[in-house]
């Protein structure tokens, strides 16, 4: 469990008033600071300084849904969102509320996103992992800590774009080039922060 606090804007506090010694102890991904005090990217150190356009400094930790649905031949399809930002399509997930777990925040931000409402029992945690998101700066990062859950279904449930998704739809999903190919074939792209995630999902681990 990790506790954030979730910003409905940019985080108007002073970078150097935030207790970085702190953060640091309770980081997924450990991090360090810069001359000046200030906390240095631990993936992409070589960003520009500042936190990029996103809202918090330092680590933010995120729940990604990675949701799919296996009917009786054994075709896979995923649940994914168009974001409404123009980033692409992407897995549903955002940042974990106060005292949230890492799976309870997967099944609130699914249902805020795709209207689907799974009980956080039926995820599994996969490992923390660093966030290539291209909004983060060299100051401002994401971790994510991903939640699987499997539907064995002849027909996936009903599912629509909600919150900041402006669509949500179950694409074919047999491996990661087949996922590539039908969000190109909706004239747009999966986002860049989720390319590695998916693509070690579908085509390397078994998450049958």
């Amino acid at each position: 469990m990790y506790n954030v606090t979730v910003q409905d804007g940019p985080d108007a506090t002073d970078p150097h008033a935030i207790d970085w010694q702190a953060r640091q102890a309770r980081a997924l991904i450990p991090f360090g600071l810069d001359a000046a005090g200030l906390p240095v990217n631990p993936r992409e150190p070589d960003l520009p300084a500042g936190r990029g356009d996103l809202w918090h400094w330092g680590e933010a930790v995120a729940a990604d849904a990675i949701v799919t649905a296996i009917d009786p031949t054994g075709a896979r399809r995923i649940l994914m969102v168009e974001r409404a930002d123009g980033h692409g399509w992407a897995l549903p997930g955002g940042m974990l509320d106060a005292g949230e777990t890492h799976e309870a925040a997967a099944g609130r931000e699914l249902a805020e996103e795709t209207g689907l409402d799974l009980s956080p029992a039926l995820f599994v945690s996969r490992p923390r992992r660093y966030v290539p998101d291209p909004r983060a700066g060299r100051g401002a990062w994401v971790v994510t800590v991903p939640s699987v859950a499997v539907l064995h279904t002849d027909t996936p449930p009903a599912v629509d774009g909600r919150d900041d998704a402006a669509r949500a739809e179950w694409l074919p999903a047999g491996t990661y080039a087949a996922l590539a190919a039908a969000v190109e074939a909706r004239g747009s792209r999966v986002f860049p922060a989720h390319v590695d995630l998916l693509r070690f999902e579908l085509d390397a681990v078994s998450i049958i």
